[in-house]
C-alpha cells in the first residue's frame, strides 16, 4: 500500500485536499481569536459525517492546530509556564466532567441563552479600555483563578464548547489582567488542555475519523504558525477585532439554529 493510500483509505484525495485547505484557514483564524470550529465542523458534516462525530474530528485536528499556535507563543517568552501550569491541568479535568456529563447538560437552555452572552462579550471586547495590549490589575489570585475559571470553562468546553476560547481571553484579562497578545497565548495553551481532555473521551468513544483529523491536522498545525505570528506581530489591533467577529458569528450561527428562540420568533413573524 502506497503511502497516499494509507492516507486517504475510504476517502478521496481532493476531498481530504479541500478539508485540508478549511483547516488551514481554521487554524490560522482560531490561534488569533478562536471559532474555527465554526468552519471545520460544518466541512466535516458536508464531507459525510455525523455531527457528533464531525465535532470529534474536528478536536483532533484543533488540537494540532493548538500545539503549533502555543509552541509559538512559547518560544516568543509570553506564556509563564510555572506559574500557569495548574490552571492547565485543571482545565483538562474541567473538560474531561464536561464531556462524561454532556447528556446532564441542559443544552437547550445554553444554547438559548449563550448568543446573548457572546454579544455582550463583543461589545466588551470593542470598547473596553482593558483590551489592550498593556496588563492591567490583577483582581484574584492565581490559585482562585485555576480552582474557578479554569475548571469552570474547561468544563463547558468539554459540554457544550462554542466560544471557549473567548471565555478564557476574558477571564485572563478580567481576572488576572493580562494584556491582549499575552492573554491570548494563555488562552492558547488553556485551550490546549481543555480539547484533550474532551478528545480523550472521544477516543474512548471510537468518535474520531483519524484520517481525516490527521490531514485537517497537519492543514491546522500550518495554519497556526501563520495566525499565532501575526498575533504575536500585530498585536491587540488585529486580535480585538477579530474576538469582536468571531463572538458575533457564533451567536449568530446559534439564533439560526431551529430550536432556538430567536429562530422560532422570527419564523413566527414571517
Amino acid at each position: 500500500m502506497d503511502l497516499i493510500s494509507l492516507l486517504t483509505g475510504d476517502y478521496s484525495l481532493s476531498l481530504l485536499c479541500v478539508l485540508a485547505a478549511v483547516a488551514f484557514l481554521a487554524g490560522a483564524f482560531d490561534a488569533i481569536a478562536g471559532g474555527g470550529g465554526l468552519v471545520t465542523i460544518p466541512a466535516l458534516v458536508i464531507a459525510g459525517l455525523d455531527p457528533v462525530s464531525a465535532i470529534a474530528t474536528s478536536k483532533l485536528q484543533a488540537t494540532l492546530g493548538a500545539v503549533s499556535a502555543t509552541a509559538n507563543f512559547g518560544r516568543a517568552g509570553l506564556i509563564e509556564w510555572k506559574r500557569i501550569w495548574p490552571a492547565t491541568i485543571l482545565a483538562c479535568v474541567g473538560s474531561v466532567m464536561g464531556a462524561l456529563v454532556v447528556s446532564s447538560v441542559p443544552q437547550q437552555l445554553v444554547k438559548a441563552g449563550l448568543p446573548f452572552l457572546l454579544v455582550v462579550m463583543a461589545l466588551y471586547f470593542a470598547f473596553s479600555p482593558k483590551m489592550s495590549g498593556d496588563d492591567g490589575e490583577q483582581r484574584i489570585s492565581m490559585a482562585a483563578f485555576c480552582t474557578t475559571a479554569a475548571v469552570a470553562i474547561g468544563f463547558y468546553d468539554g459540554a457544550f464548547g462554542p466560544g471557549t476560547g473567548s471565555f478564557f481571553m476574558v477571564a485572563f484579562v478580567v481576572l488576572l489582567g493580562y494584556g491582549v497578545v499575552r492573554a491570548t497565548a494563555h488562552t492558547k495553551l488553556l485551550n490546549l488542555a481543555s480539547i484533550l481532555g474532551s478528545l480523550s473521551i472521544y477516543i474512548f468513544q471510537g468518535l474520531v475519523h483519524w484520517r481525516i483529523g490527521v490531514v485537517m491536522g497537519v492543514g491546522a498545525y500550518i495554519g497556526a504558525q501563520l495566525g499565532s505570528r501575526l498575533a504575536i506581530r500585530v498585536g491587540a489591533k488585529l486580535i480585538r477585532p477579530l474576538l469582536m467577529v468571531v463572538c458575533c458569528a457564533i451567536a449568530i450561527k446559534l439564533m439560526l439554529d431551529p430550536g432556538h428562540p430567536v429562530h422560532r420568533w422570527v419564523a413566527g413573524k414571517i
